[in-house]
């Protein structure tokens, strides 16, 4: 790929990474002495660890990355973490963009505010350990898997300018849910939506098996995402500074071209489906962490999932072994005396709202209008007498949608499987059609419904369609859902 970094940006962003990368180290270890300005003993570690270690690294790269594109191209950019146990790989970069210590004072940017961030990290009562609704930036927890392409596709209907970022994890690619919503492409109108960005990220391993898209020849990964409708771009290695500039091509080439893609259709008559790109990034499991530890690999295997060194506080090689990986970052050369990142790391952040860590289509209730209502009376069945007049029960809710998808454009969508006519809801119909980007034949102009411009979005997975909605609420907007009461429950734990 074309090198499109000079070197003093490639120094500075691999500063930053490696800043991001400390953060999370220490969140998951470290209750005292967060800078290392003195030699690492017991007491600083926690009595108990608890955090994912192995996709972090990966996970603060692309946040990485993407503050680059964002200052770059002046972008509209959230991150969902598809992998939420890595959270750390999230938590540190919102920390230090500020926007954690904006929302969070006592977390605050220097030394005291480090030891309360790292010492609270998976403590009862305080921060999670995935990406909680309170993390900033986070409208996607990560804890079920297989729901981030659908939030990320909710977020970016009917927000022209926004781009998701949707970091897939290569294990929650497995799920059945996160199989079919590669399938959101077809659902997504480049004219009036914005754009979602998926990375898969191919670190290899789940909690102990090795990730089925990692195990499979790359011609076969690339005829499958190709046959999904996606153009994939690989960024491949573990070298850091020509990871970096792999990186920052991809990221340019993608925005790039969903910026082509959006141009074309906005400035013509006919709506398409393009073929939107995505990036496929291989970095070993456990990136810049311990090698091995007695013998056993840890970088690049299943043992850097969760902690790699379980025991530090008791096991004194295990301690030099923790100090030397911390110390392995430079913090020194990162963190001025008060415990700050230095200004120049500062400068690679974004500013304001377009920091990822807070953009207001992360916090939707900043975004939230109230609904314009109809005349609810209006659509009332009036019965003067019993068993004088037939009516179905469900039709004026059909009507009452309708009126609401008329009285709030853009900002109102009805989900369902299959079955807005079956559940007798197909007065919307009469304001809006089924959004269908597919190919279209001449018969379905015979009652099909469908239009490219539709604000009805039927799909045959409850699962896919739910988080389309969870991500078009999450971002300030209403809709509703409905299914048949005895398929509830395949969605019940969403």
């Amino acid at each position: 790929m074309t090198r499109c970094l000079s070197e003093q940006e490639l120094q500075q962003l691999d500063s930053w990474w490696r800043a991001a990368n400390y953060l999370a180290v220490g969140m998951i270890y470290l209750k005292e002495n967060p800078l290392l300005r003195e030699p690492l003993k017991p007491e600083h570690i926690k009595n108990r660890l608890l955090g994912h270690w192995g996709s972090s690294p990966g996970q603060s790269f692309i946040w990485t990355h993407a503050n680059r594109v964002i200052r770059e191209y002046n972008l509209n950019m959230i991150y969902l973490s598809g992998p939420g146990h890595g959270a750390p790989g999230m938590l540190g970069p919102v920390y230090l963009d500020g926007s954690y210590s904006e929302i969070y004072p006592d977390k605050s940017e220097n030394i005291e505010g480090l030891q309360r961030f790292f010492k609270q990290f998976s403590f009862p009562g305080h921060i999670g350990s995935h990406c909680t609704p309170e993390t900033p930036g986070s409208i996607h927890e990560g804890g079920e898997l297989g729901y981030v392409l659908s939030h990320a596709c909710g977020a970016i209907f009917d927000n022209p300018e926004l781009i998701a970022l949707a970091c897939v994890g290569d294990g929650e690619a497995e799920t059945g849910p996160l199989a079919t919503s590669w399938h959101i492409n077809k659902f997504i109108n480049p004219s009036r939506d914005g754009a979602v960005l998926p990375v898969l990220h191919l670190n290899g391993y789940k909690i102990a098996n090795p990730t089925i898209l990692a195990r499979i020849p790359h011609l076969e990964l690339n005829n499958l995402l190709r046959g999904y409708g996606w153009e994939p771009i690989t960024v491949e290695g573990s070298e850091p500074m020509a990871m970096h500039q792999a990186m920052a091509e991809a990221m340019e080439q993608s925005v790039k071209q969903i910026r082509a893609a959006q141009e074309k259709a906005r400035s013509s008559a006919e709506t398409f489906r393009p073929l939107w790109p995505m990036i496929v990034l291989r970095s070993p499991k456990g990136w810049t962490g311990p090698t091995d530890f007695n013998g056993q690999k840890l970088e690049g295997f299943w043992r850097s999932h969760q902690v790699p060194l379980s025991n530090p506080r008791k096991d004194p090689e295990q301690l030099a072994a923790l100090e030397a990986w911390l110390k392995s970052y430079k913090p020194e050369e990162l963190f001025d005396n008060d415990g700050r990142l230095h200004a120049e790391l500062r400068k690679l952040s974004p500013k304001g709202n377009q920091r990822m860590g807070s953009n207001p289509n992360a916090n939707g209730g900043l975004l939230r209008k109230n609904l314009h209502w109809p005349n609810v009376e209006a659509l009332a069945v009036m019965v003067e007498s019993p068993g004088q007049r037939e009516a179905e029960n469900t039709y004026p809710l059909g009507e009452l949608i309708r009126d609401l998808i008329k009285k709030n454009p853009g900002r109102y969508r009805l989900f369902g499987p299959d079955e807005t006519h079956s559940n007798r809801l197909q007065a919307v119909y009469e304001t809006t059609k089924k959004v269908w980007m597919g190919q279209y034949l001449p018969e379905d102009l015979n009652g099909s419904e469908l239009s490219r411009d539709g604000h009805v979005v039927e799909m045959l997975s409850e699962h896919t369609l739910v988080g389309m909605m969870e991500g078009y609420l999450l971002t300030g907007r209403y809709s509703f859902f409905h299914t048949y009461e005895a398929f509830a429950h395949v969605i019940s734990s969403m």
